[in-house]
């Protein structure tokens, strides 16, 4: 006999028919090999107890805090582990538990596994001379031919902005804005290219927005996740996708020393009420993204990056953008130009956190990052 450690990403299911389980004893098994590490914040220390206890008696466990047991502080932080299996029995299990486990047992049940969705490249194309990457920045039929470009690269959304929201940068008119893109929306729509690929205009413009949408796009890249009901009016109306990005602050002070007391569940905070607003107006379909880069350090960044599977819960698809960005010279100097290594870096690691839209200025070699990412992914033994 001898023994040899699995990488623990491995698809379960295939893994357990591979060495011949029956399709009852895998659906069974699947359940038992994720671990799962849940940060529950502020728990009652009652309710932390019993939590414990039950935890415990399941084969799962609760980490808190020394004092917990004596209930010396009224509230605590703790961290669950335990499998899906031990989840799905947990948020049944405290639904009938006081002290704030009903309401523990229902966000519970958002943190179960779900299908993974196919990762889409969304390339970039800037039709303004502001854009902090000049070479994404295109006018005119060479912006008609990088769309041809990106396409036959792989790339499965094209999202086109003509004002740039890098930190520090200034609006321009509405009239303005549309007299950049509109030419290139022409020729997209004249070539009846949105019937190869999804066209996504960013923008948060009522007036640009609506070009776009009648002149075949069907996404909104809104970098203010419907502030204006103008627009939130404009994507329910033609039944539109809206990406819902975070943002703290204007592009003109966002990287001004921004601060959070938790990262992670402000941001989900923000995602909660931009959702709410989205359904009231009749939205239905919705990508979230945690906003890279806008109003977040370099620890804010990572920790997003890092922990990107928690915004999973919503069942809403994923979309991160850390192309070429300033935190990757944060880490390792270097310029614009020089980032595509660590730009790869930061969204293959977005994307085995469940990210499936990956918003680039480089589709080829993204195309081909991900294509090497998943056959590795496929390998059972």
């Amino acid at each position: 006999m001898k023994i040899y450690k699995l990488d623990s990403s491995t698809c379960k299911e295939e893994l357990f028919t591979k060495i011949g389980s029956s399709s009852a004893g895998v659906k069974i098994l699947k359940d038992k090999a994720n671990l799962n590490l849940i940060y529950i914040k502020d728990i009652k220390t009652p309710g932390a107890n019993i939590l414990k206890q039950d935890a415990l008696s399941i084969g799962a466990d609760l980490a808190v805090n020394h004092n917990t047991v004596t209930c010396k502080d009224k509230f605590s932080d703790a961290i669950l582990i335990a499998n899906d299996k031990q989840m799905k029995i947990l948020s049944k299990k405290e639904f009938a538990q006081p002290f704030g486990l009903k309401n523990f047992a229902d966000e519970l049940k958002e943190f179960l596994p779900q299908k993974s969705k196919k990762v889409k490249v969304m390339g970039v194309l800037n039709v303004n001379e502001d854009s902090f990457f000049k070479k994404s920045r295109f006018s005119g039929e060479e912006a008609f031919l990088h769309v041809e470009k990106m396409i036959k690269e792989g790339a499965s959304i094209i999202d086109l902005g003509g004002v740039s929201s890098r930190p520090g940068s200034i609006g321009v008119s509405d009239k303005e804005e549309l007299s950049r893109i509109k030419p290139i929306i022409d020729m997209i729509h004249d070539a009846k290219l949105y019937e190869k690929v999804t066209f996504s205009i960013d923008s948060y413009s009522p007036l640009c927005i609506e070009y776009a949408l009648k002149h075949g796009f069907s996404v909104v890249n809104d970098i203010t996740a419907l502030k204006y009901d103008g627009v939130a009016k404009l994507v329910a109306k033609h039944d539109a996708t809206v990406v819902l990005m975070h943002k703290l602050g204007s592009t003109k002070n966002m990287q001004k020393n921004p601060e959070y007391e938790n990262i992670i569940l402000e941001v989900d905070e923000f995602f909660k009420n931009r959702i709410e607003k989205a359904k009231n107006f009749g939205i239905k379909n919705i990508v979230l993204d945690v906003g890279v880069g806008f109003g977040k350090s370099l620890e804010h960044n990572l920790t997003l990056i890092k922990h990107h599977a928690h915004f999973l819960h919503f069942g809403h698809e994923l979309l991160i953008g850390a192309s070429r960005k300033s935190m990757i010279n944060t880490i390792s100097k270097s310029s614009v130009d020089d980032r595509l290594s660590g730009t790869l870096a930061l969204h293959l690691k977005a994307i085995q956190e469940g990210a499936s839209i990956v918003r680039v200025h480089d589709v080829k070699e993204h195309i081909q990052a991900f294509r090497v990412f998943e056959a590795i992914r496929k390998v059972i033994i």
